[in-house]
């Protein structure tokens, strides 16, 4: 027997089917019941409670009771970012899936990402604080410099808040769609909440799909434009 991490039991967790649409599904960071997860994944609820039971014994979902119902959500990060990243390998060799909902484009124009924008919108982010030098690359490790703490201040950000979480500042998350890097962490959080909370931009809560107004995407193209 081989030593070190079982990655066979996690992949063969994730690669079932219906396994996979609903954690797919769970991208949005909502939270979601056995119902609304046996409709993503076109079983019954019976058959994903069983889905669930097991990704949950596996540690990839957080159940939460709430009244009557149960919800699950991913566990983490982590979870979200290896889901984010088999994504971007599916798509690159051309392994995509035809189902009803948001038509492609919106989802890369704009698009939730456990909580952070991901799609064009997502990399443009990314790639402008990254040459306004308000992100730093040391190795693997993204940083928030002098100059972005400034500038995420400014937007009216909490960075004490988000440094007395548990979830790391700054992270990278390669994109399916661009194959690039997007902003993730709670700062990728906290910029998606910002706009938001500004009426630039709003969820749709019956897909992953983020819509700009009109006035919310001339704003970021001034804040976030990119050479």
């Amino acid at each position: 027997m081989k030593e070190g991490p079982d990655i066979a039991h996690i992949a063969a967790l994730i690669g079932d089917p219906a396994r996979a649409n609903m954690l797919t599904a769970l991208m949005s960071g909502k939270a979601l019941t056995v119902s609304e997860l046996a409709e993503e994944a076109g079983v019954t609820i019976q058959t994903a409670s069983s889905h669930l039971s097991k990704l949950d014994y596996g540690g990839l979902l957080r159940p939460r009771k709430q009244g009557r119902h149960k919800y699950f959500s991913l566990a983490s990060d982590d979870v979200a970012h290896v889901l984010e990243g088999l994504m971007g390998l599916a798509a690159g060799s051309g392994h995509l899936r035809k189902r009803t909902g948001p038509k492609d484009t919106e989802l890369r124009k704009a698009r939730v990402c456990y909580n952070h924008l991901a799609g064009d919108m997502g990399t443009q982010l990314f790639d402008s604080l990254m040459a306004q030098r308000h992100l730093a690359l040391f190795g693997d490790d993204l940083s928030l410099t002098v100059s972005g703490a400034n500038f995420a201040a400014d937007f009216q950000i909490d960075l004490d808040g988000l440094r007395s979480n548990r979830t790391p500042l700054c992270r990278e998350c390669l994109d399916w769609s661009e194959r690039r890097s997007h902003l993730a962490g709670s700062l990728g959080r906290a910029f998606l909440r910002r706009f938001e909370d500004l009426s630039w931009a709003k969820r749709d809560q019956k897909s992953r799909v983020v819509t700009f107004s009109k006035v919310g995407a001339q704003e970021f193209e001034k804040l976030f434009a990119v050479a």
